[in-house]
C-alpha cells in the first residue's frame, strides 16, 4: 500500500510548487517518481481553482470546446449537446451554453475542464513553476462530478499525474499496471480486457480523497474515481515526462541522413518472408548501430528541442503593456527573462523554439546577463554603452525574450 505521510501547506515557504504537492522533492524522486503511487495530506487547493471558478468559466468567459468536455456513464457526451451559437457579433457555433451544462449536471454527468494551464491564471503560474522543477511539460485539467457519480471506468494514463482534491470527496481505487510505463500511443483501449480483468482484483489503493489530499500516480497505474456524498472537484496535473524512447525517436529521425539507411531493397523482395528478410534485416541493424555509435549529444539535443520546447508554452506576456514599456525604456528600467521560455544561446544569437534572434556578437555578455535569471537594471548590462543597452533590450522585449521585472 502507498504511504500516507506529512502535512503540506497551501503556499510552501520556499515557493516550490513541487514541494507543495509531494513534500520533500529528494524523497519523492528516490521513492516514488515513476515507481509507485504517493498519497499525501496537504492543505487546501482552492487558491488554484474552486467551484466559483467553475461557474465563472461556464457563465462569463465565453468558453468554447475543446476546453470543456462532458462524460456520462463512462462515455463522452457529444459537444452539440451542451454548445451553441454565441449570438450577435460572435459568429461561433461551439460556445458553451451554461443552461445546457446545468441539464447535464442534473443528470449526473462529469464536467472535464481541459487546458486550464492556458486559461486560468493561478494554474498557469503553478504549472510553469512545476514544469521548471520537474523538467517536463505540465498540463492542468479539472473534473467536477456530482454526488454518487463516476466519470470514467477503470483506465490508465500514458503520463504521470498529480491529483489535487479541491472540493468534496472522491473515492479512488488504484490497481497495479497491466503494461508498465506505457508510451503515448500505448493507450489503455488497446488492453481493455486486461484492464477490466485487473480491476476486479484487490486494489493497491482504496481511499477516499478529502479536500486538500494529493495523489501521485505514475503512468500506467489503473485507476477509477467516483464522487461520494457531495459534488467533487479535483485538479489533475498531467506530467509529460520524456522517456528513453524520446531519444530513440530522435535518433531514428537523424538516421534518415545516413545513405546506408536510405538505400533501397532488391527487386521483388518479400518483406513478409522471414528467410528473405533476414540478411537485409541484419545489414540494416548493423548500419543503424554504426550510425548510433557516432551520434553526439549536441546533434540529438538539437533534434529534440522543437518537440520538448513547444510542449509547454512560456509564461504569458501583456502585449500592449510590453510595447509601451519598450517605448519608454530607460537605463533604470528592470527586465528579466520571460518565465518558462526555452532557449539556447550561441555567439550573436538566441535560438527559440520557432525562430532565431540575431544580434551583434559584442552584445553576448549583456545577453548572458539578461538571461541568467534574476532581474537586471538595463543600465547595468556589461560591455555596452547606454544607447546600445537600450537598443538591445528593446529588441529582446519586442521579441518576447525578456519581460518587465
Amino acid at each position: 500500500m502507498p504511504d500516507l505521510f506529512g502535512h503540506g501547506a497551501a503556499s510552501d515557504p520556499d515557493g516550490s510548487a513541487l514541494r507543495r504537492c509531494v513534500g520533500d522533492p529528494a524523497e519523492f524522486e528516490r521513492a516514488y517518481w515513476g515507481l509507485r503511487p504517493l498519497l499525501r495530506r496537504a492543505d487546501r487547493h482552492d487558491d488554484l481553482f474552486d467551484l466559483a471558478a467553475v461557474d465563472e468559466l461556464l457563465s462569463e468567459r465565453g468558453l468554447r470546446t475543446p476546453f470543456l468536455r462532458i462524460a456520462d456513464a463512462g462515455a463522452v457526451v457529444p459537444a452539440k449537446s451542451f454548445t451553441g451559437g454565441a449570438g450577435l457579433g460572435a459568429e461561433v457555433s461551439d460556445q458553451i451554453r451554461d443552461d445546457k451544462v446545468l441539464e447535464q449536471l442534473a443528470a449526473g454527468a462529469t464536467l472535464i475542464f481541459q487546458g486550464l494551464h492556458r486559461i486560468w491564471p493561478p494554474l498557469q503560474s503553478f504549472c510553469l513553476d512545476l514544469a521548471r522543477e520537474l523538467g517536463c511539460a505540465v498540463q492542468a485539467n479539472a473534473y467536477l462530478t456530482p454526488a454518487g457519480n463516476q466519470g470514467f471506468a477503470t483506465h490508465y494514463d500514458t503520463h504521470d499525474v498529480l491529483v489535487l482534491q479541491v472540493a468534496g470527496v472522491k473515492h479512488w481505487q488504484v490497481h497495479e499496471p497491466v503494461h508498465p510505463d506505457p508510451l503515448e500511443r500505448q493507450t489503455w483501449g488497446g488492453r481493455a480486457d486486461e484492464v477490466a480483468a485487473c480491476a476486479t482484483g484487490d486494489p493497491y489503493l482504496d481511499h477516499v480523497l478529502d479536500e486538500g489530499d494529493v495523489l501521485y500516480l505514475p503512468r500506467g497505474w489503473l485507476h477509477a474515481a467516483a464522487a461520494v456524498d457531495r459534488t467533487s472537484l479535483h485538479v489533475t496535473l498531467g506530467l509529460r515526462r520524456p522517456t528513453r524512447y524520446s531519444i530513440v525517436e530522435a535518433l531514428l529521425g537523424l538516421a534518415a541522413e545516413d545513405p546506408r539507411l536510405r538505400a533501397g531493397l532488391p527487386l521483388g523482395l518479400d518483406l513478409t518472408d522471414p528467410a528473405a528478410l533476414a540478411p537485409h534485416l541484419a545489414a540494416t541493424v548493423q548500419a543503424l548501430q554504426d550510425f548510433a555509435d557516432k551520434a553526439d549529444a549536441e546533434t540529438v539535443a538539437g533534434r529534440l528541442r522543437p518537440g520538448q520546447w513547444t510542449a509547454h508554452r512560456p509564461g504569458p506576456i501583456r502585449p500592449v503593456a510590453q510595447a509601451a514599456f519598450a517605448d519608454t525604456l530607460t537605463a533604470d528600467s528592470r527586465v528579466q527573462r520571460r518565465p518558462g521560455q526555452h532557449l539556447a544561446l550561441g555567439q550573436g544569437r538566441v535560438e527559440l523554439a520557432d525562430r532565431t534572434v540575431d544580434y551583434p556578437p559584442e552584445c553576448d555578455d549583456a545577453v548572458q546577463t539578461l538571461l541568467a535569471g534574476p532581474a537586471v537594471r538595463v543600465g547595468d548590462l556589461p560591455g555596452l554603452d547606454g544607447q546600445s543597452q537600450l537598443v538591445l533590450v528593446r529588441r529582446l522585449l519586442r521579441e518576447a525574450v525578456v519581460v518587465p521585472a
